[in-house]
């Protein structure tokens, strides 16, 4: 089997670098696009929620280039909370209280075991001019303000974060020695 047949990974996501919020590709085109902070709009009255949907139907309407929604779970690390309460209680001297914090620490040990992920929204778009790529990602910022929820444009890390989802199951990348046949 050659290396174009290959079903391997790298053959066909082409992935040349992560650098400047940008994923860049070996056909020389990039990769960059916006976070956006999640809201519960369930909380606001029914009339704001309806506000918020529409205006996220004109904005989707009005993205005039090819752009991906990408929804990714990422696993979350309460260890240090854990570790803050368990100090917290062994300083705490009143019983209802310790009484307390021993509640919260249980719950957040049953969180950790059973895998608790946060989930993360982004809306992905490619060109092959830095330029034009960065006015798409400051577009969608100023556009997704005006529906009322908050964007920022992807982190290598976010970036990152999003192909080990897809691409590894959700497990982070380690670098380390690559040994080919």
């Amino acid at each position: 089997m050659n290396s174009k047949d290959s079903s391997l990974t790298e053959n066909w996501i082409q992935v040349k670098d992560i650098n400047n919020g940008m994923i860049f590709l070996d056909d020389k085109s990039m990769v960059s696009g916006v976070k956006i902070s999640p809201r519960n709009i369930f909380i606001l009255t029914e009339s704001e929620q309806n506000r918020i949907i529409n205006s996220l139907k004109e904005f989707y309407n009005l993205i005039e280039y090819e752009f991906w929604l990408v929804v990714a779970d990422r696993p979350v690390d309460i260890n240090l909370y854990v570790s803050q309460l368990e100090l917290q209680m062994s300083n705490e001297q009143s019983p209802a209280r310790r009484k307390l914090l021993a509640d919260d620490i249980e719950k957040a040990e049953m969180f950790s075991m059973n895998n608790v992920v946060d989930t993360e929204y982004y809306i992905l778009v490619k060109d092959t001019n830095s330029d034009a790529l960065t006015k798409k990602v400051r577009g969608l910022i100023n556009n997704m303000a005006g529906t009322g929820l908050i964007a920022t444009q992807t982190s290598n890390e976010d970036l990152r974060s999003i192909l080990d989802n897809f691409l590894n199951g959700g497990v982070t990348y380690k670098s380390g020695s690559v040994i080919t046949e």
